[in-house]
């Protein structure tokens, strides 16, 4: 007849990983609110998105550029980087205007309004991510990918199309939550 009492190494086994489980979820969980907070602080700041907000730095930062360069500094979608634009333009922080060498091409400039966003937002948890980041060994940081990559697979989140910010919102949305 076989002992129905649980194996002591087995309890102890179950017990702490449950414990790991909770403790990664719990800083998973950490994560995900500081990123909401980011936003909203950000939204209340400046009235955009952080996805907008990334676009206008980019376009202030290189005075003129097209919006092509703008997509591939941010790895965002060309589709994407129009419809955000499109937004900035409306809300006259960004002028688009014909590039006069190549009539096809626009040229994007922050307007005086744009600059002044920039330059009174608040700090971004994506830019103070990266900045500590890249501060840290290539081993760290290579340790850290690993683990956030197994992590969007256990949570069946690897073939989720997702741009390199800190933001829970669609990379293209209209309006701040």
């Amino acid at each position: 007849m076989r002992d129905s009492r649980l194996n002591p190494a087995r309890a102890l086994r179950t017990c702490m990983t449950s414990d790991i489980a909770s403790l990664t979820l719990r800083a998973l969980r950490r994560v995900l609110r500081a990123t909401e907070i980011g936003s909203r602080q950000l939204a209340v700041a400046t009235g955009l998105t952080t996805s907008q907000w990334l676009v206008l730095r980019e376009i202030e930062a290189r005075a003129k550029t097209t919006p092509g360069v703008v997509a591939q500094a941010l790895q965002f979608s060309q589709a994407t980087i129009t419809t955000i634009v499109d937004r900035l333009v409306a809300l006259d922080l960004v002028q688009r205007q014909r590039n006069a060498n190549d009539k096809r091409q626009f040229l994007l400039t922050a307007t005086q309004a744009g600059r002044n966003v920039v330059i009174n937002a608040p700090d971004l948890l994506h830019l103070t991510f990266t900045g500590r980041f890249v501060k840290l060994p290539s081993w760290e940081q290579a340790m850290i990918l690993a683990a956030v990559e197994r992590l969007a697979l256990l949570m069946d989140a690897q073939d989720i199309d997702a741009a390199p910010l800190l933001d829970s919102a669609a990379i293209d949305q209209s309006q701040p939550k």
